[in-house]
């Protein structure tokens, strides 16, 4: 994909007039900002209808559209002063060189699934630049390669695989309306990761404007930063415009299921078995399990736990029957649990499409759910003991709302570096926990509540996670571990260490010597944002 470029001069230049000819203007900055961008945006990519003020009459359906937590669509929720939704490269350089000239916030939305809506809130006055019109999607099968920009979905990526080969296609997540520059940005997982790791460790190229507005590839930018935005969180270093893939091999045929058990139909015993072979079955096997709560058979008044296992194999139901009686018979898997299918429909069957959906359906922007949702994280390292399961299943149960999945680890995951990208979650851990809780119920109270809930679950957990420390997925955000309240301070530092070292661990003292180097007076930031070195 070429670049186009503004030559490095000229950037300078551009910068140094905007601030002599602003000066002494009486304007407010926000006004200023919108007047930066106007007059100085390139005659051939005139960046007017990019621009939505809260004056504009489709401001809070370009707002909405992309909020994918309702916690964040309220009435007392701050809204940003305006959304660049930018059109082409060059609004992104101009966005970032105006900003800084009028020392604003800005926030960086791709596809709104930031669990803590951290790309399209905040707590200063602040405007949102908004990738979801950079969607490109370019795949040459012939290198098997596709460069991908950061306002397109994980959906339309695999469509437009699939458009071009029954044969290939991608390791990245089941929620086909997320967006590729957080989920690629921050790590990126799916139920191909034990065959081929993580999208991350599929990113063989990129493209950020950088804090000077200059749009650089992987070789222009150096191994630093590529390393820092391939699973650090791309919003920290600059405005990543582009992700260039590999992409991986899958057959013609994949074979999925979803076999549920309840308390009473043993899943206790099923579950405890999972845990010593999930991270150890065929590479080609994944077996996601997730834990809620249902009536059982007293109705209402009989609550008991639901653990659904479902499943990826890449392969036929024949070879997966084969490996499951060998290595997890306890499941009880049989052939009228398994469907065979092309791997694009194995996307729509994740993301629970009914059988038969047309693979269209991963070109829609619109979620299937939503909601408002809490999330949290954890890893675990030693199968949990049979009574300890036990107590969990009893405290959920009390709890009712807050589900719980594990993702199994091992494979590939196994065997790549903690530091061959920020991502330091490999060998050793067994599975991810997420914790989630959706619910209806407008208002704070509710909110309130089931956020109570989560975390109660989460406390519950304790025992059986990773300590010292207490690990976390980056891309699950999850403010409850730390918040950076100062820009440019020790103070900064010191605050991002505490949730930096359970996203990072051993990864973030060089996440933090890469963004002093590439964003010293830290303009790209946010809540839980690498922070600089302290001066």
């Amino acid at each position: 994909m070429a670049i186009p470029r503004l030559s490095n001069l000229l950037l300078l230049s551009t910068l140094f007039v905007i601030s002599i000819s602003w000066q002494a203007s009486a304007y407010s900055a926000p006004e200023k900002f919108v007047q930066c961008l106007l007059n100085h945006s390139q005659p051939s990519h005139p960046i007017g209808p990019a621009i939505y003020t809260p004056n504009n009459a489709s401001y809070s359906s370009v707002l909405e559209s992309y909020i994918r937590n309702l916690r964040f669509n309220t009435s007392s929720t701050r809204k940003p002063f305006l959304i660049v939704t930018a059109l082409h490269e060059s609004h992104v350089q101009l966005s970032v060189i105006c900003a800084q000239v009028h020392n604003l916030q800005m926030k960086i939305r791709s596809g709104g699934h930031d669990y803590e809506g951290v790309s399209y809130v905040a707590e200063v006055p602040f405007f949102i630049l908004d990738m979801f019109n950079l969607r490109s999607i370019n795949v040459d099968i012939k290198s098997e390669t596709a460069w991908v920009q950061a306002g397109a979905t994980l959906g339309e990526v695999y469509y437009r695989i699939a458009e071009k080969s029954k044969i290939h296609g991608f390791p990245a997540g089941v929620c086909p309306t997320v967006g590729v520059g957080g989920h690629f940005s921050g790590g990126g997982y799916g139920n191909m990761m034990r065959k081929y790791g993580l999208s991350v460790d599929n990113v063989v190229d990129a493209q950020i404007v950088d804090v000077h507005g200059r749009l650089l590839d992987r070789k222009a930018m150096g191994e630093d930063l590529f390393w820092a935005i391939t699973g650090g969180g791309g919003a920290s270093f600059g405005v990543v415009i582009a992700y260039k893939i590999n992409l991986v091999r899958v057959p013609e045929i994949v074979t999925v299921f979803r076999v549920p058990r309840t308390l009473e139909q043993n899943a206790t015993e099923i579950v405890y078995r999972w845990q010593y072979v999930a991270d150890k079955l065929d590479d080609d096997l994944f077996i996601r399990l997730t834990m809620d709560i249902v009536n059982g058979s007293g109705g209402e008044n009989n609550k008991t736990l639901r653990a659904s296992f479902i499943g990826m194999f890449l392969g036929d139901s024949e070879r997966l029957l084969s490996v499951m009686n060998k290595s997890f018979p306890e499941l009880g898997l049989t052939q009228s649990d398994c469907m065979e299918m092309s791997w694009v429909e194995s996307t729509l069957f994740w993301t629970s499409f009914p059988n038969g959906t047309a693979p269209e359906a991963l070109l829609s922007r619109i979620p299937q759910v939503l909601t408002h949702l809490k999330r949290k994280s954890d890893y675990v390292k030693k199968p949990i003991p049979k009574a300890g399961l036990k107590w969990i299943f009893q405290k959920m149960i009390e709890l009712e709302a807050p589900m719980l999945t594990f993702n199994p680890y091992g494979g590939r995951m196994g065997e790549i570096s903690a530091s061959a990208t920020p991502f330091p979650h490999r060998a050793g851990n067994l599975w991810k926990v997420q914790y989630a809780t959706n619910w209806d119920t407008e208002g704070s109270e509710a909110s309130e509540y089931y956020i109570d809930l989560t975390r109660k679950l989460h406390m519950y957990m304790t025992p059986f996670v990773s300590k010292n420390p207490r690990e976390a997925f980056f891309n699950y955000k999850d403010l409850d571990i730390g918040i950076n309240h100062n820009a440019n301070s020790k103070a900064s530092y010191l605050e991002g260490r505490v949730y930096g070292i359970k996203y990072f661990k051993d990864n973030f003292d060089r996440l933090v010597h890469v963004k002093t180097k590439v964003d010293p007076k830290n303009f790209f930031r946010n809540e839980q944002s690498i922070p600089t070195l302290p001066y």
